[in-house]
């Protein structure tokens, strides 16, 4: 039978998607987050003492970006069963990886109790992190914008694109409350692993939020569909087959966008501390307050992107990114706390410009018997090339000669690749209203 239009749930439903899908979001990026803290703070001299300072900083975020490398795995994977038994099981089973990979992280000995075996398990565990966080974000966004009713994707969408600013501010809130509350000392020597431990606590809670949600009504409604419509038997070859360029296009959108997030959220932590002589506590404020901003500007500019489009609101955030990254190093060099809190702030606008209507947009880009594998490959893609080397990648450059300038030009260069691929990107038809295919006529019955 043909494909019926789902029908929107009831408020009670919606304001359960839209807590479940922040939430859970939250909590699974909690966990990637303070892996990324954990990276710029403690794991240097705890798991690579045998280096310097900045090669045991490079090492550490060497191994942030091996769990990059493990999210596109985790995507084609979970965007496989997402498109083909349902949406919901994979948010149970991708918050239930990175869990209990997280809490492990928490109970690894270090390099001068075990050895190289240290800096290996924590590879590993960084990995299935990776694997988890690979099939999160397409379910969330999925389950958010499937439920939405008409005219309202980009707002419900953002709710779990809110999650990774409010997974930043958890993950900063536990590093600062434990490390502000057992001191320099204690911290470094075992304290930083509360913060991971405490992981299990916060997914247990998640579970219990994500099981009460029903499936997405447009999942459901493929199940009923006509032979023509019903999932695809192998998805992730069907979207590189057909929408190869979406796929491409969207990932490149997403590229500046990651990697200034992660520039952002983990290298300005390090790079303050080390460099510019911020104490750990002062740059974890800043980036807090930064990280709140970067969260209401996601949904007033999802919001936004319903009423005027998805293209003017992501392009003008495009833009903006551009131009903030010329100036976002020269302001935080100046090392006065005004002045960077400035650079902070501006820079969590812009990003929030370029993520809030993300969701909507790449979900349209791909019909619903596809969505979960189109949307994961494009958004896993820009991640890993984003990202998945920034922090490393700025590591580097500052290494050079000890001044910002090649960072800058680094990230003004990849959001301008960026901003390219989102004009042409939004000037390409969707795929996600076309007609079923059981719909569709042969093309000599079409009227010309």
């Amino acid at each position: 039978m043909p494909r019926t239009s789902p029908r929107p749930d009831a408020p009670r439903g919606l304001r359960r998607v839209a807590t479940a899908s922040f939430v859970g979001t939250a909590v699974e990026w909690y966990d990637y987050f303070i892996y990324g803290t954990a990276a710029a703070l403690v794991f240097g001299p705890q798991f690579f003492p045998q280096f310097s300072p900045t090669a045991g900083t490079l090492a550490s975020f060497a191994t942030y970006s091996v769990g990059f490398a493990a999210r596109p795995v985790g995507g084609i994977v979970m965007g496989h069963f997402g498109d083909r038994i349902g949406r919901k099981a994979m948010l149970v089973l991708s918050l239930t990886v990175m869990g209990l990979a997280t809490a492990c992280i928490g109970l690894l000995p270090t390099y001068d109790a075990v050895g190289i075996w240290a800096p290996v398990l924590l590879v590993l565990l960084r990995f299935v992190q990776g694997l988890g966080v690979g099939g999160e974000w397409s379910g969330a966004v999925l389950m958010a914008v499937e439920h939405a009713p008409p005219g309202k994707r980009g707002f419900y969408g953002s709710f779990p694109q809110m999650g990774v600013p409010g997974g930043l501010i958890l993950a900063n809130l536990v590093f600062l409350a434990t490390s502000h509350g057992l001191g320099t000392a204690a911290f470094a020597d075992w304290g930083w692993r509360i913060p991971f431990l405490a992981s299990g606590v916060l997914v247990a809670v998640g579970l219990v939020i994500r099981a009460k949600v029903e499936e997405s009504p447009e999942f459901e409604a493929l199940r009923e569909s006509g032979p023509a419509d019903r999932p695809a038997r192998l998805p992730v070859l069907e979207v590189l087959r057909h929408h190869w360029k979406n796929v491409v296009l969207a990932g490149g959108t997403f590229i500046g966008n990651n990697a200034v997030g992660y520039v952002f959220m983990a290298y300005t932590l390090a790079y303050g501390t080390q460099a510019l002589g911020f104490s750990r506590d002062t740059m974890l404020v800043l980036i807090l307050i930064a990280a709140a901003v970067w969260l209401g500007t996601t949904a007033w500019s999802a919001a936004l992107s319903d009423r005027l489009g998805r293209r003017r609101v992501f392009v003008a955030g495009a833009v903006g990114l551009v131009a903030w990254s010329a100036v976002f190093f020269p302001l935080v060099d100046t090392a006065s706390t005004p002045l960077v809190l400035l650079a902070l702030v501006v820079m969590a606008v812009v990003l929030g410009f370029t993520y809030g209507p993300q969701a909507a947009l790449f979900s349209e880009l791909f019909p619903p018997r596809l969505r979960y594998s189109g949307s994961s490959l494009g958004y896993q893609l820009g991640a890993i090339l984003g990202g998945g080397v920034a922090p490393t990648v700025a590591t580097a450059l500052y290494d050079i000669d000890h001044t910002t300038w090649p960072i800058t030009l680094y990230l003004v260069c990849v959001t301008a690749f960026s901003l390219g691929c989102l004009l042409l990107l939004t000037r390409r038809p969707t795929a996600a209203d076309a007609p079923p295919r059981s719909e569709r006529r042969p093309v000599a019955e079409r009227s010309v």
